[in-house]
């Protein structure tokens, strides 16, 4: 098990992102629970180098991102940006910042599981909804408040948000910014399931485990597709499914796997 500077050099009980190995799926932390982890330019430059460096290490297979201490995001750190304004110029690199975090995780060539292990607020959730298996703390309380606080939404929620759970409802959390519950997200189809808190990263390290387990480029391939599918028709949905199929079948994992399944044992998958 390693652990690995995803932000800038220090102490690690400063640093704003944690990134720790556990055979194949790597864990990453947002780490300012003082603060709730409230994201600054700091945390998504550190979030980014983490996800950069995952996507860039073939052992990596899986990637798990929760929040240390009580709660996973609070969202922006909304009490630093009153105290210590921005420059137009810091505003920009601010924004930027959390654009290249969030395409980072959203487009990571690898399964990422979300232990939202308390609230998720704000950018915190648009962080969580990145993720391809969301899992949530019972006791959690999510929102969108960034209407009602005379901000502004992010992190692609405006594209991602309509498509998962309807226009309509959609409006709703954002317009009103209203509290809700993980048992009301999981029944919408926002998340995949909820647990007790201390039940949370267990249960997404698990996922994250069975998702190693998979032939890494088919994976990677399938992923994609299901991000193409959000938009565009059939016809051109099925033209990428057999680009995508043809690709993995003249991979070793593929043989490996149909070997596999005729002699009754688990495939053994090197990325290749």
């Amino acid at each position: 098990m390693t652990r690995t500077n995803a932000a800038d050099a220090g102490a690690a009980s400063v640093l704003p992102v944690l990134s720790e190995r556990r055979g194949p799926v790597q864990v990453v932390t947002l780490n300012r629970p003082r603060r709730l982890n409230a994201v600054n330019k700091a945390m998504y430059d550190g979030l980014r180098a983490a996800l950069e460096e995952a996507a860039g290490d073939d052992a990596v297979r899986a990637v798990v991102l929760t929040g240390a201490g009580r709660g996973f995001c609070a969202g922006a750190d909304l009490k630093a940006h009153r105290d210590a304004p921005l420059t137009g110029a810091e505003r920009q690199a601010y924004i930027q910042a959390g654009q290249v975090a969030h395409r980072a995780l959203y487009s990571l060539p690898k399964p990422v599981v979300t232990a939202v292990n308390g609230h998720a607020v704000g950018a915190g959730l648009e962080l969580a909804l990145c993720a391809d298996f969301l899992i949530v703390a019972e006791a959690a309380r999510l929102r969108l408040p960034e209407v009602a606080l005379g901000t502004m939404i992010g992190g692609g929620s405006s594209y991602t948000l309509p498509r998962r759970i309807g226009r309509a409802r959609a409006s709703e959390l954002v317009l009103l910014g209203r509290f809700f519950t993980p048992r009301e997200a999981v029944s919408w189809g926002l998340a995949n399931r909820s647990a007790p808190a201390e039940d949370v990263l267990p249960a997404a390290l698990e996922i994250a485990g069975r998702f190693s387990a998979n032939a890494p480029v088919a994976a990677r391939l399938a992923k994609w597709l299901l991000s193409q599918g959000e938009s565009g028709d059939l016809e051109a949905a099925m033209e990428r499914e057999s680009a995508a199929l043809a690709e993995v079948m003249a991979t070793e994992d593929w043989k490996e796997g149909v070997a596999a399944f005729a002699e009754g044992r688990p495939p053994v998958y090197r990325g290749k």
